[in-house]
């Protein structure tokens, strides 16, 4: 990642090593999406680390974009892909590099709708200082690793996967603004969504992801979720690798990351292990960025976490028949990170006294006052086109203190201006229910999502609200 030059400038439906870590859930997917998405062995990502320190002693100590070292690197990657049965592509840069800088390499699997790419890059450069292991050798070999686990799976593919090694990015981010800037304005249309991976074997690190309440991210949060590792958004990052440029052109982006120069708060180091007040790599641009310098379980669960996602957003999982991706289609439907996207009374969300969440600590609580009072919140989605059938599910506690089957106080679920659900204090019970309302209507539309908890003037009824999903079914 390079150093910060300058700063970076949806909606709703749901379904869909320095100090020790602490125990977290088993290193696997999630169970019910998971499907042929692989476990990328982390011995294999490990030998190609190897691979790029060695380069670097070859070549005076570095893989700077201008030098030898890189060309080699790229020469390393480059031969893997091509006898994996990729087609691969070096990008000299021709503007806004340093001079001397070594090309892009670009290599697309040969599958899939190619109107509909996803790509997933990361730098293959380091600083002059070191070989940069895990600045950036940690996401270059992940990548690879992931490309050649493709191939070697070899699945059928729904859509276009591209993966990107850049250039001269501890420069200023160069080569992946160069591309980005060559691409024809259709060529940037087909790309639907970008992913980086910039330092994510911090010895010191912690776990988060860019963009974290996306819908771009909701796979890569699926995925370190299901782990227990309740990752954070990549403040440190922002504006500061290769994901920027593609942001600056409207294409929607995320990765992980485990962290560079700033320091693990206490709060983090209780959550994730490590040391408090020190930084995430503590050989941040600095010679000793060598192999020692290199978490592999927080490397394992990136590279398993690209996987999962790639998997997700590119390969014919056969759940929904066609181009049916739920995953990510409702943001934040579970509301642990914050209330983005979130509209309406967002004062709703929060980890409130008095109620519970159906998981995590975070949940939205509309009404309650035992007063005439109405509680809105709505998120804006877009339903897939290929979802012949989908369903907005949700789980539900109401809580009253009315008696009765009179509907006093009432429940809604919204489709525009559509009614689609209406439950009421009558309905109420003891504890979280999962419920769901048909979304086939509107496949390939975009529509706004509200659901509303309302009063009459008196004995208070609660709508208890929790991981809102869209599931194909």
């Amino acid at each position: 990642m390079k150093r910060r030059f300058a700063v970076a400038g949806v909606s709703l439906a749901v379904v869909l090593g320095c100090g020790t870590l602490p125990a977290v859930a088993a290193d696997s997917a999630p169970a019910a999406d998971t499907l042929a998405a692989p476990d990328v062995d982390v011995t294999k990502v490990r030998t190609h680390l190897s691979e790029l320190s060695a380069i670097a002693g070859r070549n005076g100590g570095n893989r700077r974009s201008t030098g030898q070292g890189y060309r080699d690197s790229v020469a390393y990657v480059k031969g893997k892909l091509q006898a994996a049965g990729y087609t691969v592509t070096e990008q000299p840069c021709t503007s806004g590099c340093t001079s001397g800088a070594g090309p892009n390499l670009i290599a697309e699997w040969p599958k899939g709708d190619a109107n509909n790419v996803y790509m997933f890059g990361a730098h293959l450069d380091s600083v002059s200082a070191g070989p940069g292991m895990n600045d950036n050798g940690s996401g270059s070999a992940a990548l690879l690793e992931n490309a050649l686990t493709l191939a070697q799976q070899n699945p059928t593919m729904r859509n276009r996967v591209r993966f990107a090694w850049w250039t001269d990015e501890e420069q200023g981010l160069n080569g992946s603004d160069f591309y980005v800037r060559s691409l024809p304005s259709t060529e940037r249309a087909k790309i639907k969504a970008y992913y980086n991976f910039d330092m994510i074997a911090s010895t010191n690190g912690g776990y988060f992801i860019n963009h974290i309440t996306s819908s771009a991210a909701a796979p890569m949060k699926a995925y370190w979720d299901s782990l227990g590792l309740q990752p954070e958004e990549n403040t440190e990052g922002a504006g500061r690798s290769d994901d920027y440029p593609f942001e600056q052109y409207g294409i929607p982006t995320s990765g992980y990351a485990m962290g560079a120069s700033a320091r693990k708060t206490s709060a983090q180091a209780a959550k994730w292990g490590g040391t408090s007040g020190s930084a995430y790599d503590p050989c941040y641009h600095r010679s000793c960025d060598t192999l020692t310098n290199i978490n592999t379980t927080g490397l394992d669960r990136a590279s398993d976490g690209i996987a999962y996602t790639l998997w997700q957003r590119a390969v014919d999982t056969g759940t929904g028949g066609g181009d049916c991706d739920t995953a990510g289609v409702v943001a934040n439907g579970g509301f642990e990170s914050g209330t983005s996207p979130w509209t309406g009374d967002t004062g709703s969300i929060g980890a409130h006294s008095g109620q519970a969440a159906h998981t995590g600590t975070r949940f939205a609580w509309l009404a309650g006052y035992g007063s005439t009072r109405t509680e809105s919140i709505s998120q804006t989605v877009t339903v897939p086109a290929g979802c012949t059938r989908a369903a907005l599910s949700y789980w539900l506690h109401i809580d009253t203190a009315e008696s009765g089957s009179t509907p006093y106080d009432r429940f809604t679920v919204k489709a525009g201006g559509s009614t689609l659900a209406t439950l009421s204090n009558a309905d109420a019970g003891s504890g979280y229910v999962q419920r769901s309302v048909d979304l086939s209507a509107y496949a390939g539309q975009t529509v706004t999502l509200t659901f509303t908890g309302s009063e009459d003037s008196s004995l208070q009824t609660s709508f208890i609200l929790d991981d809102v999903t869209l599931r194909s079914s």
